[in-house]
């Protein structure tokens, strides 16, 4: 049986108060697409469904709402801002309108857009919370979709018990972040298993 998590872990601390550019080795797009637990085909699906979204955000929205939708394996993460509660429930309902979405977390708070020092903070705790998690030997920085928003680090993926607790402890000791939410897809560790072994791409013609 599969659990669905969706924790919040708080942490004490500030925001950075600098942002210094940052390259996270060995997780380029062609690695990471190799080695993810995602079959290739739901890879794509994934980036078709924030297409969608994306392509057909109501444009009455646009000028109410600053959000992002983040898919991994169907389901959907929405972060940022909303101006009300009822332009926050009109982007989930946009959100779950999508083909193909399994499931909808809204975590976009009201208030006006983060500022550019709070986005630049959040490029800098993705980037330092993917390159903490390339050095643990728990588990593999692919299988880990990080998200920052305000000081919020979420983590996605398809992980087992371990490796989701794991992350989350990376995340937690990662300097700045705020607070850590799991949305994350718990398998055992026999899927996991299966998982990393099937191929992610489709195979190569024969020569």
């Amino acid at each position: 049986m599969k659990l669905r998590t969706l924790s919040c872990i708080l942490v004490a601390g500030g925001l950075l108060q600098a942002c210094v550019p940052l390259v996270v080795a060995g997780v380029g797009t062609g690695v990471a697409s190799t080695m993810d637990r995602r079959a290739y085909s739901e890879q794509l699906m994934d980036t078709e469904i924030e297409h969608k979204f994306n392509r057909g955000f109501p444009a009455a929205l646009e000028a109410k709402t600053n959000v992002s939708a983040t898919a991994y394996h169907r389901w959907v993460l929405l972060t940022g801002q909303a101006i009300d509660e009822a332009s926050r429930a009109e982007v989930e309902a946009h959100a779950r309108s999508v083909p193909n979405v399994l499931e909808v977390y809204n975590e976009v708070s009201i208030g006006y857009p983060a500022s550019f020092t709070a986005r630049s903070n959040d490029a800098w705790l993705t980037s330092s919370v993917k390159t903490r998690l390339v050095n643990a030997k728990e588990l593999s920085a692919n299988n880990v979709k990080v998200v920052s928003e305000s000081g919020t680090v979420y983590l996605m993926g398809l992980l087992t018990e371990t490796e989701a607790n794991v992350a989350a402890q990376v995340a937690r000791s990662t300097s700045g972040v705020r607070k850590v939410v799991n949305v994350i897809e718990v398998i055992s560790p026999e899927k996991a298993r299966q998982l990393s072994v099937q191929p992610s791409q489709p195979a190569a013609p024969a020569q």
